[in-house]
């Protein structure tokens, strides 16, 4: 491998700058200089060094909607926003319920190389909720799954659940749970509350979710395994986790982007790019999850990225698939709705959108400390850069963005993944 020189980064974006010197995939100095005449050299004064995000939820399609995004295209867009690891959720077609695909995924990601792709596998055959998928064979195979879930599904049946919390804590992974009481949201097209009812939607009540955090919580509880909350978006189930990790429940969560920034008040243009499962809630809920988020009560950032064709979003919004892109927005939203409000500082970003996922997932080389010696495994970000956002001008094959000409803050100018440089200047490069 060729040897990389960082000159001028802030680490955390605290103290002084220090040139970074990185060989064989290794940071193995750390110094106010460092001088190697045989280095590939990236100028990064003014920029504040982090450890490559790490993503728990992401849509990259393949197989079967490759029209949409592929492996290779999501892994741009990844590496383009700072991710050095996503984790592919299993809802493709076919379903990631076998070692057959999952080991697909697992493969067609190295091949493209530039991000850690790791496959989610099925909790349940087919996302039906109705038999357990074959979660010990997954975990087992080439792939090494750590992360199951149904998502964009509930696994609604408790006793289903509380069998596939036993079966993972044995193997010591992690169920994500897709919180949605189905009964309670059935024709459901908006968050329940007067903008629905003045709108004409049909509501999603927030209860839909927290009612399933709650049960499934206690379930965890009672078995002593692992659970992982996917996309929190109501202030409710944040107070439900805070009184279920007082109880020493195993149990983490993650919030997305959007749902720390965007609210129901956007439906007034009936516009679909603002659909998306779990529904924007209130501004109040908005403001809760920043704050359960800079607490530690929500553990993570997670895109859920979801990648969708133009006759899927241009179409009237009760026929319009949920979803939005979210790879490379992810870090403008954190900066714009946490930093610059000072709810979080660059230690914290690392810390929701690195080092907490990779614990979660159990990444032994990612979320790593930058020091001698760790995995050079890193993201370079200008603090201070603004970027508008474009959906045409994004690496995913669709442009469903909520964000379109938004100008943001935060860009990311490079992503290394073990030293190798995957993204730089707005390109990216396997």
């Amino acid at each position: 491998m060729s040897t990389v020189l960082v000159k001028g980064a802030r680490p955390y974006g605290e103290g002084d700058p220090v040139d970074l010197l990185v060989r064989d995939g290794v940071i193995v100095a750390i110094a106010s200089s460092v001088a190697a005449a045989d280095a590939e050299v990236i100028d990064a004064g003014g920029l504040v060094a982090l450890p490559g995000f790490v993503d728990l939820h992401t849509h990259l399609r393949e197989p079967g909607r490759e029209d949409t995004e592929t492996i290779e295209t999501g892994s741009r867009a990844a590496a383009l926003g700072g991710y050095t690891a996503v984790f592919a959720m299993a809802n493709t077609d076919p379903v990631a319920d076998n070692a057959v695909i999952v080991e697909h995924v697992w493969r067609r990601g190295r091949e493209v190389g530039l991000v850690d792709v790791h496959p989610v596998g099925a909790v349940t055959v087919g996302l039906k909720g109705e038999k357990l998928a074959e979660l010990g064979t997954m975990a087992n195979s080439a792939a090494q799954v750590r992360l199951f879930s149904d998502d964009g599904l509930c696994v609604a049946d408790p006793l289903i659940m509380r069998r596939a919390l036993e079966y993972t804590r044995a193997l010591d992974v992690v169920v994500a749970q897709h919180a949605e009481e189905p009964r309670l949201t059935s024709g459901a097209q908006a968050h329940e509350g007067e903008l629905a009812a003045r709108l004409g939607l049909a509501g999603w009540p927030a209860v839909a979710e927290e009612s399933i955090v709650a049960r499934d919580c206690l379930l965890a509880l009672h078995v002593g395994a692992r659970l992982h909350v996917c996309h929190v978006s109501t202030e409710g189930t944040a107070e439900v986790l805070r009184w279920a990790k007082s109880r020493g429940t195993r149990v983490s969560a993650e919030v997305t982007p959007h749902h720390l920034l965007l609210d129901d008040e956007r439906l007034r243009t009936y516009d679909p790019v603002n659909k998306v499962n779990p529904p924007l809630r209130t501004a109040a809920d908005a403001r809760a999850l920043r704050a359960a988020l800079a607490e530690g009560v929500l553990d993570c950032v997670a895109t859920d990225h979801a990648p969708h064709a133009a006759q899927d979003k241009d179409c009237e919004w009760s026929a319009a698939r949920p979803g939005m892109l979210g790879l490379q927005t992810a870090l403008p939203i954190v900066v714009h709705t946490l930093v610059n409000p000072g709810l979080l500082d660059w230690r914290g970003v690392a810390r929701v959108m690195s080092e907490r996922p990779a614990e979660i997932a159990r990444l032994p080389d990612q979320g790593r400390p930058i020091a001698v010696g760790e995995p050079a495994t890193l993201t370079l970000v200008d603090p201070v850069g603004r970027w508008t956002v474009r959906g045409a001008e994004l690496a995913s094959i669709a442009a469903n963005t909520p964000y379109e000409g938004m100008e943001l803050p935060g860009t990311v100018v490079a992503t290394l993944l073990r030293g190798k440089v995957t993204a730089r200047d707005g390109k990216a490069t396997a």
